[in-house]
């Protein structure tokens, strides 16, 4: 296998908000809204911080250590795990849903940027170390977002009347189908076997989206060391209490988001406005909002309510049933784990980048933030096609309209500019238009809206030669068209539709060492990789 990559600036790609555009690359007032640039710097200043703000390290050990249970874990991960009982042992963070069968390819790159950067900072700074986790979003809802997946291009969903949080579902029969669907794909692949054992292992009936989630991705990244940590469990949540406790009674991160929304807006898309009570309660198969009206709270769309001293009494009794949005859930995960570095998608940050006061109110440390690698990966064949038809690898991000204009012009023996045409048009009326004024000052309006007329013919005239230029290119045009739908599908990022079952099993398990590979630590830029066997 031969696997050859090319880096190109996120700027370059147009696919990022300008915020997380200006974060990357400093520009702007960016970062202004976190509390360490995000490079070795920023991370040696997180680390210095982070011994001020104490973290249950014997909890969090017990507690991983009964989620692993029988599951067979390699020595890396235990050696991880026993290393968060020391001061000097620090964690590189990356968090996501528990997607049925992994969901897209970003599951895999956050998870292997974490693994990479957290060898790098041992490399840096070797006096500590650093535990690359796995934080699995287990109480979101989002059963169409979660429980789907891509195989072929087509997209398959899995259909259940269980509701609640996706990480205490249980495997059921039309999940199982779904993974029969999977491995009657793989079947053909010339490396699908292995994988799909593993999934098969993990996805047994009768065991929640936790388990089988926590077997799957152990099996696949036990063997660099990552550990898994499925936060919806009531010890942890107990860590959380005061901050829980804080917002029920004062609503404290809504007041606390406010000056800085305000101060975002003024250059950039805000992300979240986010709630007057940013948290959830948790019960059996509800995951419903918490509301605060005239002095009761209110378990929105169903019939509970609570006083506040109720309500006080029952976080304490069983903070299981509290699961916090996305306003509180990095405060969650950063008061039970000694974090220095989260990695997540442009969206995800754009989140956190609005909330460092309210981390600063809740007296909970603020890593640096570090936008996740972003690959796209391309067969030889079609980088070569892409190569004949004269373009660069960061054409390709480039709007098809422009690729086609682009590939006609250079082709033709035709001028198909009428540019200067038109300038020479324009000069031409602006002399007809005073002529006509020293006759009659009306005149010059009505000039004007035939210059106006007439330039508008011509413009389409313009577009029609190009359109014919385009006829006589045909073929061309139309492998332009193909190789966009290819890498592009559904007019997305690969790494947002495709399933890695689409390239370990043409690749193997090569296909994640190269990821591994040209992974990026603390860099900055979308990487695409050309693949050769």
């Amino acid at each position: 296998m031969n696997f050859k990559a090319t880096q190109i600036p996120y700027h370059a790609t147009g696919l990022f908000s300008q915020l997380i555009r200006d974060y990357v690359d400093a520009k702007g007032t960016a970062r202004d809204f976190v509390q360490y640039a995000p490079n070795l710097e920023g991370v040696q200043k997180a680390i210095a911080a982070r011994k001020d703000f104490g973290v249950n390290r014997p909890l969090l050990v017990e507690v991983l250590k009964a989620q692993y249970g029988t599951i067979p874990s390699t020595k890396a991960v235990t050696d991880n795990i026993n290393a968060l009982l020391a001061d000097n042992t620090y964690v590189v963070t990356t968090a996501h849903q528990p997607n049925i069968f992994t969901g897209p390819l970003y599951f895999f790159y956050k998870i292997i940027h974490a693994i990479q950067l957290a060898a790098e900072l041992k490399k840096q700074f070797p006096e500590n170390n650093y535990v690359p986790v796995y934080y699995m979003g287990s109480e979101d809802a989002d059963i169409d977002e979660v429980g789907s997946f891509h195989l072929g291009g087509d997209p398959l969903q899995w259909q259940t009347k269980q509701t609640g949080a996706i990480g205490r579902m249980k495997v059921d029969d039309g999940l199982l189908s779904l993974l029969q669907n999977l491995e009657g794909y793989w079947s053909v692949k010339a490396h699908g076997k292995e994988a799909i054992n593993a999934l098969k292992q993990a996805y047994k009936k009768g065991d929640t989206i936790n388990e089988a989630t926590l077997s799957l991705v152990n099996s696949y990244f036990g063997q660099y060391g990552l550990v898994v940590l499925q936060p919806d469990e009531a010890k942890l949540k107990s860590c959380f209490v005061p901050v829980m406790e804080k917002e029920l009674l004062t609503q404290f991160s809504h007041q606390a988001l406010q000056p800085t929304l305000a101060t975002l807006r003024e250059q950039y898309h805000v992300q979240t406005e986010g709630r007057n009570i940013n948290l959830f309660y948790l019960k059996d198969n509800i995951r419903a909002r918490i509301e605060l009206n005239e002095g009761v709270y209110t378990i929105v769309d169903t019939d509970m309510r609570f006083s506040q001293a109720e309500i006080i009494a029952e976080l304490h009794a069983y903070p299981e049933r509290f699961s916090p949005n996305v306003i509180l859930r990095g405060l969650y995960q950063e008061t039970i784990l000694p974090g220095v570095v989260f990695i997540g998608g442009g969206g995800e940050l754009a989140y956190w980048m609005e909330l460092k006061e309210v981390f600063a109110k809740a007296g909970v440390h603020y890593p640096v933030l570090q936008l996740r690698n972003s690959f796209l990966f391309i067969n030889n064949k079609i980088a070569k096609q892409w190569s004949d038809l004269g373009f660069d690898m960061v054409d390709l991000f480039s709007p098809i309209n422009l690729l086609e204009a682009t590939y006609v012009k250079a082709k033709t023996n035709n001028d198909l500019s009428l540019h200067q045409s038109i300038q020479q048009m324009e000069q031409l009326y602006h002399q007809i238009q005073a002529q006509a004024i020293q006759i009659d000052a009306t005149l010059g309006d009505h000039t004007m809206n035939l210059s106006n007329q007439s330039l508008k013919k011509v413009k389409e005239l313009e577009k029609k030669m190009l359109k014919a230029e385009k006829k006589k290119q045909a073929i061309a045009i139309e492998r332009i068209h193909h190789i966009k739908n290819n890498l592009f599908p559904k007019n997305s990022l690969q790494e947002r539709v495709e399933h890695f079952s689409e390239w370990v099993g043409a690749y193997d398990w090569a296909w994640v060492e190269a990821v591994l590979q040209n992974s990026n630590s603390m860099e900055q830029s979308f990487t695409i990789v050309t693949c050769s066997k």
